[in-house]
């Protein structure tokens, strides 16, 4: 008989958390706690990807959907209604109606995705396999992600930051955080 699977039973766990929260989400009225559940999705999010294995991209999701996009988030709340306002039931039902579809196609493909973990499937053995063998002679980095994100991809990286740079910066332009004349400074 195998052993129980605990790390399943978290992500399990986690999707559960994050199926929750997420309809939380959709059916509150009140801003302030839609953002705040926002920032605790995204942390569930980075759990779970801590729990796959993918703690760069947790690190990012932390950082940027939790701390960052909270932040503005609250601060584009600042300039708008506590409250949402009722929306149409036929708008209702047309989201159901494309998430619906959009989930039915994707448990389609799932059927098509590698088992969790195969070291034959397409990820595990070329381009993959290809880093781990090269990079410690190209590159004297020991950690493998690492190396890519900082050396293979640097180029990408960058791009990214610039991105990220250039939206926060957008969103401060709009919501108008330079220092406005009073009437009184007028000249």
């Amino acid at each position: 008989m195998t052993e129980f699977d605990w790390t399943q039973l978290l992500d399990y766990a986690l999707m559960g958390m994050l199926l929750a929260v997420g309809i939380a989400i959709v059916r509150l009225r009140n801003l302030f706690a839609a953002v705040m559940l926002m920032g605790v999705y995204s942390l569930l999010s980075a759990a779970w990807f801590v729990s796959l294995d993918a703690v760069d991209v947790a690190f990012t999701e932390a950082a940027v959907g939790a701390g960052i996009s909270t932040v503005l988030m609250l601060a584009a709340m600042l300039l708008t209604a506590r409250e949402a306002e009722p929306v149409k039931a036929i708008r209702h039902w047309a989201a159901l109606i494309v998430v619906s579809v959009a989930g039915a196609a994707l448990f389609y493909a799932v059927g098509d995705m590698p088992v969790y973990g195969d070291p034959n499937s397409p990820a595990n053995s070329y381009v993959g396999m290809d880093y781990i063998t090269s990079t410690p002679n190209e590159i004297a980095v020991p950690n493998v992600v690492t190396a890519v994100l900082a050396s293979y991809r640097g180029f990408d990286t960058f791009g990214e930051t610039v991105v990220i740079f250039a939206a926060g910066l957008g969103v401060m332009l709009l919501l108008g955080l330079n220092p406005r004349k009073k009437k009184g400074d007028e000249e």
